[in-house]
C-alpha cells in the first residue's frame, strides 16, 4: 500500500480569510490523510478474511470515500489559494466560460449561488471532456454527488469549518466574496489545461 502524503501549501495574506483560520482548516485537512491512511490499513488486516470482515469492509469503504475526498477536496482548495490573487486571463479558460454562461460575471454569480445552497459541503466545477463542457455541481459533505470522471476546474469548501472563525455563521455569503477576492486563477485556469488537453 503506498501511503498518502500530506501536502504543503504557502497561503500569503488574505482578505478576510484570517492565518488563524488557515492554521486551523489546515489541522483538519491533516486529519484527513492520516485516516484515510488508516482506513487503507484496516482494509488490508481485514481483506485477509474478507467474508467474515464483510460488514466492517464495507462501512470501512464508505468511510474511506469519506476521509479520501475531504483530503483531495482540500489539496484542491488551497491550491486555489496559493500565490495571493491573480485575475483571470483572456485565455482559454476565459472564452469558455463566456461562451457557456455568456460572461465571467454571469458565470462567478451562478457559482457564488450554489456556494450558498443550505447545508455543508462544496460547490466545484468541473470539465466533461465527453460532452466538451464546463458543468458546475454542489457536493454534499465531500464525497456524496461528485460526477463520475470529471476533473477539478474550480471549488470552494462550504463546510462551515472554513469560515465559521473569520465570519459566524450569518457571514457565508462575504466568506464567499472574500474567497472569490483572494481566488489565484491562474491555478484555476492550469487545471482547465491539463482537464482539456
Amino acid at each position: 500500500m503506498t501511503k498518502f502524503e500530506e501536502q504543503k501549501f504557502e497561503i500569503p495574506e488574505l482578505k478576510g480569510i484570517s492565518a488563524k483560520n488557515i492554521e486551523e482548516h489546515l489541522k483538519l485537512y491533516s486529519g484527513y490523510v492520516k485516516n484515510s491512511n488508516l482506513i487503507l490499513e484496516k482494509i488490508a488486516e481485514y481483506k485477509e478474511d474478507s467474508l467474515k470482515h464483510a460488514y466492517a469492509l464495507g462501512e470501512l469503504q464508505r468511510r474511506f470515500a469519506f476521509e479520501f475526498d475531504g483530503m483531495r477536496n482540500h489539496e484542491h482548495y488551497f491550491r486555489f489559494l496559493e500565490g495571493g490573487p491573480k485575475e483571470i486571463s483572456d485565455g482559454k479558460l476565459k472564452k469558455e466560460i463566456e461562451k457557456q454562461y455568456g460572461s465571467l460575471d454571469s458565470f462567478t454569480n451562478m457559482f457564488k449561488a450554489i456556494a450558498l445552497t443550505r447545508g455543508i459541503g462544496w460547490a466545484i466545477l468541473y470539465f466533461d471532456p465527453i460532452s466538451n463542457q464546463l458543468l458546475t455541481q454542489w457536493v454534499d459533505e465531500q464525497h456524496l454527488g461528485h460526477l463520475n470522471g470529471l476533473k477539478w476546474v474550480l471549488g470552494i469548501d462550504m463546510w462551515e469549518h472554513s469560515f465559521v472563525y473569520d465570519y459566524q455563521p450569518s457571514g457565508k455569503k462575504q466568506y464567499v466574496e472574500d474567497f472569490f477576492a483572494n481566488l489565484n486563477w491562474s491555478v484555476v485556469e492550469k487545471n482547465f489545461d491539463e482537464a482539456t488537453k
